[in-house]
């Protein structure tokens, strides 16, 4: 089990289009957006390279995962806008999946989102680490603490060296209801393009402002 190295962290800080030219589309765009915000976030801190800095460490994964974020965000934002919540399964499936990776190697850390309950088990499911953060997000908004301003973060120490994992809140955004609402709440165009796309999903049944997820940040130090 990863020994803890730090201290808790808790500061707030319907298209005609086929499927093939929707994920072409999703690609450029998203590829277009990300590289600035990568290239940024690429270049590390002499703070951190001296020593295991939390506050910094912190600091720098919340703007990598805030980076990823508001791409995500606005890419779905534009999709449905543009042609409504079927675009945006396909934005999701196709798109973020390579928005994160992009910004992985430009990064030089893992970033990406996991969920106890994942759309896509093989991209979204956590690791033991994230389920011990994502279960405990759970139990501090259960007692009150607002979704938008939560995270975690520590060293810990791996077979393959030592790691800063990081983890921010994924409260669910009212524009995401379409998609991850209630599964009564659903058309009937959604729950069926849901089930062609993602015949595993378990990504159902949110209400607005509970946390479904969280963006994760894995960073070696070593």
């Amino acid at each position: 089990m990863s020994r803890r190295r730090g201290p808790r962290i808790t500061e707030p800080g319907a298209s005609g289009a086929t499927p093939a030219k929707e994920d072409s589309n999703v690609r450029t765009s998203l590829i277009g957006t990300v590289f600035v915000v990568a290239a940024w976030l690429a270049a590390p801190s002499a703070s951190i390279a001296d020593g295991d800095d939390v506050r910094a460490l912190t600091e720098e994964s919340r703007k990598a995962a805030d980076a990823l974020l508001g791409q995500v965000r606005g890419e779905l934002v534009k999709a449905l806008e543009s042609s409504g919540p079927l675009r945006a399964i396909v934005a999701c499936k196709y798109g973020v999946p390579e928005m994160s990776s992009f910004m992985s190697r430009k990064t030089g850390w893992r970033v990406s989102r996991v969920s106890l309950k994942p759309r896509n088990p093989a991209l979204g499911a956590p690791d033991a680490w994230e389920q011990r953060v994502l279960v405990s997000f759970e139990q501090r908004q259960a007692r009150g603490e607002k979704g938008d301003a939560m995270e975690f973060g520590e060293v810990v120490h791996e077979p393959a060296g030592r790691f800063f994992r990081y983890m921010k809140a994924l409260p669910l955004a009212p524009l995401c209801m379409n998609c991850h609402g209630p599964a009564e709440s659903l058309s009937e165009a959604v729950r069926a393009q849901l089930s062609i796309e993602y015949p595993h999903d378990r990504a159902v049944g949110h209400q607005i402002g509970q946390i479904r997820g969280g963006v994760t940040v894995k960073r070696p130090l070593d």
